[in-house]
């Protein structure tokens, strides 16, 4: 069963705050408010690229704080998706939203109008940092939220960001912590990006935010990516799509950017467990791991079977097996 979601942007609809990293119109690639009519042209022109059998679809509300725009128009959107809920061309709604912007009331609307999975834009779990971000809203905030939505039978995503003004590797280690605590089903992680016509340009241009760098964010990630994975939470994307938009000939200024940075968050994990066992035992040079991954353990560019021999003067080999979990590796003698 293969999944499939059709984007449908509302760019900084529903929102009052101006955050400091954000700019919903250059993420999204987004510059016009979405009506009714352009919702169900959307989704009929993804469902005829889509296989009929074998899939799962929702219609998803992205970009802006959807709960936050006028109740009208909440429902003339929820109205033009659910038409193919009801008709069996989609399987439900999912929408991105605020946690200040969830209410029972909110919610008896958003079960009504046939939404399955909602995504709360968390950030951070540090009210300094959420303070220093312009976020609007506390951490506790983002538990009374949860709180609420769990009363529902909606699938919970939880989004955080790490390198946002005031933020430290250990913080970002304690926002993890404390939002596997709050259990969702999965969550997304966004490094921060400095991006053109927002606060946190302004910020870095003065010389008042120092964006993190491409290994500090990495050796984050390596550390939170495998704290979700043991307790059983997706990790279902790390970092914004690359477009022409988020890249350096785009709205991109400053901070952590590469196009495969979860990519290099991963090769890390495997390259500190090989590491680990040839600390202890250097004649295993065969290692294996799940076949999906055996690109993140030989790691971008080859990079760690190059630098095993450049530590350990020996030449590795990595071999998939379906004995393995994903994450799972073991090592044999030659």
């Amino acid at each position: 069963m293969k999944y499939y979601n059709i984007p449908i942007f509302v760019p900084h609809e529903g929102c009052p705050f101006d955050c400091a990293f954000c700019n919903q119109r250059r993420i999204t690639g987004a510059d016009t408010s979405m009506t009714a009519r352009e919702t169900k042209e959307t989704i009929k022109e993804y469902l005829d690229t889509i296989p009929k059998s074998e899939r799962t679809v929702e219609a998803a509300f992205f970009g802006g704080s959807f709960t936050g725009i006028s109740e009208e128009k909440q429902i003339d959107l929820l109205e033009a998706a659910y038409e193919f809920v009801k008709s069996g061309e989609i399987d439900g709604i999912r929408l991105s939203t605020r946690p200040d912007y969830i209410s029972e009331e909110i919610l008896k609307r958003l079960k009504k109008y046939g939404v399955t999975t909602i995504e709360i834009g968390v950030q951070s779990m540090d009210d300094g940092v959420l303070t220093a971000a312009g976020r609007g809203h506390t951490r506790d905030t983002v538990i009374s939220a949860v709180s609420l939505i769990r009363k529902y039978p909606f699938k919970l995503g939880l989004q955080m960001m790490t390198g946002l003004p005031c933020d430290s590797r250990e913080k970002s280690i304690a926002t993890a912590q404390q939002i596997i605590a709050l259990k969702p089903d999965f969550v997304r992680i966004y490094p921060t990006l400095v991006l053109k016509d927002t606060y946190l340009e302004k910020m870095y241009q003065r010389g008042e935010y120092t964006p993190w760098s491409v290994d500090e964010t990495v050796s984050v990630l390596k550390t939170i990516i495998p704290m979700f994975a043991e307790n059983n939470i997706e990790v279902i994307r790390v970092a914004l799509s690359v477009t022409e938009e988020i890249s350096p000939n785009g709205a991109l200024v400053a901070g952590p950017f590469h196009p495969a940075i979860r990519e290099l968050a991963e090769g890390e994990i495997y390259f500190d467990k090989m590491c680990e066992v040839l600390d202890k035992d250097k004649t295993k040079h065969i290692f294996y791991v799940n076949p999906a991954e055996i690109s993140k353990a030989v790691g971008n560019g080859k990079r760690n079977i190059k630098r095993i021999y450049e530590k350990y003067g020996i030449r590795i080999k990595i071999k998939p097996s379906d004995a393995l979990k994903k994450g799972g590796i073991t090592a044999w003698k030659e």
